[in-house]
């Protein structure tokens, strides 16, 4: 990846903290919606545990799959990774690697917009008077009336991107030794969330090998489930091995 390509990444990662934040200051300043919202990301991740539940039990994937549901699509709150990767960007484009900026950019990115789409699916439940209660079918009419299709494709697109540069991270022979050493300026630093989102994934795909049928498998399902959901069909989240 040449020094422009680097730039480029290291200003999307920039524009997507700043947009994230922005969305997640909006949800607090109202906090009917932003318990809302937490009951909503509760709920998803369950639904993402039933759904991949043989790769969250894998001796060889589970760590990857536990990794995706608390750091791409779970419920946890990003505030202070984001913080931090606003607050010390300048010294992350110089150390890291572009690969590890490129990780960073997407995982910032699948954040930025999940938080868009979980307020207006929160916004839509709480219309419906389903949201303290969510159940399958509430959900998927309420993903429905939402509508956004390509941003639920990018979505699932962005999540497999993010798999895609941490197995490409893990082949870097330096980054391991990089991450060591990190530990301890980062702990003086106070950038305990953005080391341990680089730390665990780089640990969970490092420990997976090959990455590919674990990440295809992934988008296979979610894309099936995006379609039955869109279609109306029964038993949306139901899902093939």
């Amino acid at each position: 990846m040449s020094g422009d390509e680097k730039a480029r990444w290291a200003e999307r990662l920039q524009h997507d903290v700043s947009r994230a934040t922005s969305l997640r200051a909006a949800a607090r300043n109202d906090p009917d919606l932003d318990a809302d919202r937490t009951r909503l990301r509760a709920w998803q991740a369950a639904r993402l545990a039933r759904s991949h539940a043989d790769l969250l039990a894998s001796p060889r994937y589970g760590a990857a799959a536990r990794f995706f549901l608390d750091e791409l699509y779970g419920p946890k709150d990003f505030s202070a990774r984001d913080e931090e990767v606003a607050r010390i960007l300048p010294t992350l484009i110089a150390v890291l690697p572009a690969a590890g900026i490129r990780t960073l950019a997407l995982a910032v990115e699948v954040d930025a917009l999940s938080e868009e789409l979980d307020a207006a699916m929160a916004a839509e439940l709480r219309r419906a008077g389903a949201v303290a209660n969510i159940g399958d079918e509430a959900y998927a009419e309420a993903y429905r009336r939402c509508g956004r299709r390509e941003e639920r494709e990018l979505q699932i697109t962005l999540v497999g991107e993010t798999g895609e540069a941490l197995a490409a991270l893990v082949r870097k022979p330096l980054v391991h030794a990089a991450l060591r050493l990190m530990r301890r300026p980062a702990k003086l630093a106070d950038l305990a969330g953005l080391q341990h989102f680089l730390e665990d994934g780089y640990r969970a795909f490092r420990g997976m090998g090959n990455a590919e049928e674990f990440l295809a498998t992934i988008r296979r399902r979610e894309t099936a489930i995006l379609q039955r959901l869109f279609d109306g069909a029964a038993a949306p989240f139901a899902v093939a091995a």
